[in-house]
């Protein structure tokens, strides 16, 4: 008698229920941090294992027989974190490239701070709103929407059916130039005020060449930079809330697009 009903492909379903939670969500942003210590990784990984494998599976007779198809699993999802993580990341990018745009205008160019999420140097604007984003990302329950992401990679994409087709990149391509749109909205009511001090400045130093307009420019900018930073906090959270909104059927589109099962 078989008390412990042990069934290999069992194993080998939760195996496979690990490697795509372990190589997708992990390559999102939040759950990817830098600031999360790998020892708190790997215990939500297991958790999170756990919890998805008796609803959300694959069979078990899907794992690799050799370890060359077992590597193309795992790159294979690792191709499809990066292409979920790179959509998500098209809003931190725009935030903080408008914030980068927003610290030139106030004179904050040589002014910058390491990101310990990111590892790299932005401008203290950038990292400001970048953070303040992700707290609105979290408040308004995106981390939620990533986790719905990995879980209908279930029913799209089995383990090593990606595919990379063209109308793949085209999608990811096209959706691209928000980061850039979203920039320059979030930078622009900064861009058009500093604007106008410098125009009102313009004209001061033709009417009044004694002054040391230079000197006066600097603290004058600064100040109007950070009063109207912070009128961006409400229209930052509508952006995050529409982003979040078109984030659902995105991911939709981008699994149907890479799925196997549609051809």
């Amino acid at each position: 008698m078989d008390f412990f009903a042990f069934n290999p492909g069992d194993i080998l379903s939760y195996f496979l229920t690990l490697f795509r939670i372990s190589t997708v969500l992990f390559l999102l942003p939040f759950f990817g941090g830098n600031s999360i210590p790998r020892t708190v990784k790997a215990s939500l990984m297991f958790v999170l294992s756990i919890a998805f494998w008796p609803q959300l599976s694959f069979p078990g007779e899907l794992f690799p027989a050799n370890g060359i198809d077992i590597g193309i699993m795992i790159l294979g999802e690792l191709i499809l974190g990066l292409i979920l993580g790179l959509l998500v990341n098209m809003l931190f990018g725009a935030v903080q490239f408008g914030g980068q745009i927003i610290g030139f205008q106030m004179g904050f160019g040589m002014v910058n701070v390491m990101d310990p999420i990111t590892g790299t140097s932005n401008a203290v604007t950038a990292h400001f709103l970048y953070m303040c984003t992700m707290l609105t990302f979290l408040v308004l329950n995106g981390h939620l929407f990533l986790l719905k992401a990995v879980g209908m990679s279930f029913e799209y994409i089995p383990p090593g059916g990606l595919l990379l087709t063209p109308g793949l990149a085209n999608h990811v391509l096209e959706y691209s130039n928000l980061m850039f749109e979203l920039a320059i909205r979030i930078a622009a009511p900064v861009m058009a005020a500093l604007f106008l001090v410098d125009l009102a400045l313009a004209l001061i130093s033709r009417a009044a060449p004694q002054m040391h307009v230079l000197v006066l420019g600097f603290p004058i900018k600064i100040s109007v930079g950070f009063f109207f930073l912070g009128f961006l906090f409400t229209i930052m959270a509508d952006y995050v809330g529409d982003f979040l909104k078109e984030l659902d059927p995105l991911f939709k589109t981008v699994m149907k697009l890479a799925s196997p099962l549609s051809f």
